[in-house]
């Protein structure tokens, strides 16, 4: 079901469906919430399954020049302020992934646990700073299409491109529906986030770091070394995922999802 709240100076969209304990989605970088159609719509067959629109993205409104991930973070605590939700367990793919941090970080009381898809606690390297900033300048020359598709198909790992051609498409075509002052907000506020490597060290939530052998993106080996996981912190690999596994390996990934929760979160099982 579509709904909207308010939050400073514009409307902020998001679906709810399913009952039970509850769990939010946050999407990543050129995505919407409806990226999360599918594995949403399986989750809420036992929990109540909260997917937003981050601001600019989708349905919701522009909020400012510089979305920031604490922005962001703050943002979905009014939501949970708003639905009258004392706890949820939070689930972020990628840039996603650095709001749920950042949420970790300023409101751990209201975490359950959390759940990183296909992301990373650290800082942007230089090259990484670059690469935005290159892409801010393209945006704000009216060449985003040079770039959005490219980095669509990077999402997904070269074997599996001919696969799940109909979600490559449907992807592009979610990114396609993002404004550019949108791109632009989320890119200055990834280049200006902290690192919280600290965040996930802590062991002050459960934490469910969720990693594709075929990440285009993200090192898979390379980034667990420089994490100290705490015991209450798992680490799962996606063997034929790039940086899409819920849609890559959808089964999979909800097994592992659901096998955390009934371990470490929830009593009920997925």
């Amino acid at each position: 079901m579509d709904r909207f709240f308010e939050f400073e100076s514009g409307k902020i969209h998001f679906t709810d469906q399913g009952r039970g304990d509850v769990i939010i989605l946050v999407h990543g970088y050129l995505e919407t919430c409806e990226i999360w159609r599918s594995f949403g719509r399986r989750l809420s067959s036992q929990y109540r399954v909260l997917a937003v629109d981050l601001p600019g993205h989708g349905k919701s409104d522009m909020l400012g020049e510089v979305h920031t991930m604490d922005l962001m973070a703050g943002m979905l605590a009014a939501l949970m302020m708003h639905l009258s939700i004392e706890k949820v367990f939070m689930t972020g793919h990628s840039m996603g992934g650095y709001v749920t941090l950042a949420f970790a970080d300023l409101f751990p009381e209201l975490l359950s646990g959390f759940c990183l898809f296909h992301s990373q606690p650290f800082a942007d390297s230089p090259e990484t700073v670059q690469k935005r900033n290159n892409e801010i300048r393209l945006v704000e020359e009216g060449r985003k299409d040079q770039f959005c598709p490219v980095n669509i198909v990077r999402m997904f790992a070269s074997s599996n491109i001919e696969k799940f051609a109909a979600a490559v498409s449907n992807s592009k075509n979610i990114a396609s529906t993002v404004p550019g002052e949108a791109l632009i907000a989320v890119l200055k506020g990834m280049i200006a986030r902290p690192s919280r490597a600290a965040v996930m060290e802590s062991g002050a939530i459960p934490c469910l770091w969720i990693l594709g052998v075929r990440d285009n993106y993200i090192d898979f080996r390379a980034i667990q070394e420089k994490v100290r996981l705490p015991r209450n912190a798992e680490v799962a690999i996606l063997e034929n995922s790039g940086h899409m596994g819920f849609i890559e390996e959808e089964d999979k990934a909800l097994e592992i999802l659901g096998s955390f929760l009934l371990s470490k979160v929830f009593d009920g099982k997925f």
